[in-house]
């Protein structure tokens, strides 16, 4: 039986800064993917001072840690379990890694990179002005940020889902206070985000990213990690939590194909 109360998160790993950091590495190939073709656009010479901003578990952290060889990656993430596993899958590479537990926008550095680089991380963060401000004061002279985060129409499909259940008497009394927890901004307005940040040379565009996962299975284990870890970090019962995925996941079944997620990614390039 629900109350009108809002219940407090269930614990750290499901709560709206917190992850199941180990989960989040099982299931996370297509940020991992997209975080690859990224890293493949990005010219290194290998003895750069880079930042990973939102780090996650590493895994992608750890090849840019291989293309420095004469240099060396800071890897970030406000989150705690994410950080400690990132210490695990980046320990090949002590030499020339390190690990920081800080959020983004307020970070212990300054005029400190060469590069900033970042994936599927930005949407996270609800003010990203104050976000480029704090990356431009990062960076030194001449330093670029070379970024890819969730843009525009990204997973409208399954939000608005999410977003009618959520109204549904039995999920309702868990989001009287909802609040969207991310920032999906457009090509525009982040390049006079930009601008006003103090960045230049912007070279900023979106561009569809669909991922269609093979089974019913598959998919509710990657939304439930990922997607909707901040609906159901609300929710106060674990039968609850299970139905309000079976319902999202029953409905992507009959999507055309099934089990797609409609993504899209917000490519950014600025130089400080």
């Amino acid at each position: 039986m629900t109350t009108g109360r809002t219940p407090e998160p269930r614990d750290r790993a499901t709560s709206g800064r917190e992850w199941d950091a180990r989960s989040y590495h099982k299931v996370s190939e297509p940020q991992f993917a997209w975080g690859k073709r990224v890293l493949s656009t990005l010219a290194l010479a290998g003895d750069e001072i880079l930042m990973d901003a939102g780090c996650g578990t590493g895994r992608l952290t750890s090849l840019v840690a291989e293309r420095l060889p004469g240099g060396s990656v800071v890897a970030v993430d406000r989150s705690e379990n994410m950080t400690r596993v990132a210490t695990e899958t980046l320990a090949p590479f002590r030499d020339r890694s390190s690990v920081v537990l800080a959020d983004l926008s307020s970070l212990p550095f300054r005029s400190a990179f060469d590069v900033v680089f970042s994936t599927a991380t930005f949407h996270w963060i609800l003010d990203h002005q104050r976000l480029f401000a704090e990356l431009h004061r990062v960076l030194k002279e001449g330093g670029r940020l070379h970024a890819q985060c969730g843009g525009g129409k990204n997973l409208e499909r399954i939000h608005h889902r999410a977003h009618v259940l959520m109204r549904a008497p039995e999920f309702a009394p868990f989001f009287g206070d909802w609040r969207a927890p991310w920032e999906y901004a457009v090509v525009d307005v982040t390049e006079e985000r930009l601008k006003r940040a103090g960045f230049t040379d912007l070279d900023v565009n979106l561009e569809p990213a669909p991922v269609v996962f093979p089974d019913g299975e598959a998919y509710a284990a990657f939304v439930s990690t990922v997607i909707l870890r901040p609906f159901l970090a609300r929710i106060g019962n674990e039968g609850l939590r299970r139905a309000f995925v079976d319902r999202i996941t029953a409905a992507a079944a009959d999507d055309d194909p099934a089990y797609e997620l409609d993504y899209w990614r917000l490519n950014i390039r600025a130089r400080r």
